[in-house]
C-alpha cells in the first residue's frame, strides 16, 4: 500500500510539473489538473484539479504578440490617469480607468495608468500583462 501511494505521488508530481510549464489555456489547464487530481484523489480530486488547472491556464494565458504590439504604439490618451493602487496583474482596474478596445481583436482591451501600458479583459477589467 506504502508503495502504491509513493508512486502514486511520484506520478503526480511529474504530471504536475509538466501541466505547470505547459498550460496555454484554460482548457488545457482544466484538463490537466483534471488528470492529475484524478491520479491523486481520484473522482474528488479531477474535480478540485479541474477547478485550480482553469484557474492556473487562465491566468498565464498572455494575449497574442499583435495585441501587445498594438498596445505599445497606440497614442496614449491625452489625459493622464493615475490611481492610488498599483496596477497588478490578475486585479481589476478601478470603474474610473476608461479602457480602450483592440480594434483587430475585441477579446482585449487597454489602458494608460500611471504611465504604465496595460492589458485587459474588457468584461472584467482584469490586467493581464503590464507593458514594459
Amino acid at each position: 500500500m506504502l508503495s502504491k501511494l509513493i508512486v502514486c505521488a511520484a506520478t503526480a508530481a511529474t504530471l504536475m510539473s509538466g501541466v505547470a510549464f505547459a498550460q496555454s489555456s484554460t482548457v488545457n489547464g482544466a484538463a490537466g489538473g483534471a488528470v492529475t487530481g484524478a491520479i491523486v484523489g481520484g473522482p474528488v480530486g479531477a474535480a478540485v484539479g479541474g477547478v485550480a488547472g482553469a484557474i492556473v491556464g487562465t491566468a498565464i494565458d498572455p494575449p497574442p504578440q499583435k495585441v501587445v504590439t498594438y498596445v505599445r504604439e497606440a497614442p496614449a490618451p491625452s489625459a493622464r490617469v493615475v490611481v492610488k493602487k498599483k496596477v497588478v496583474v490578475g486585479q481589476p482596474l478601478p470603474e474610473t480607468v476608461v479602457v480602450t478596445p483592440i480594434p483587430d481583436d475585441p477579446t482585449y482591451a487597454y489602458a494608460v495608468v500611471n504611465d504604465e501600458r496595460v492589458i485587459v479583459v474588457p468584461s472584467s477589467r482584469k490586467v493581464i500583462q503590464v507593458i514594459k
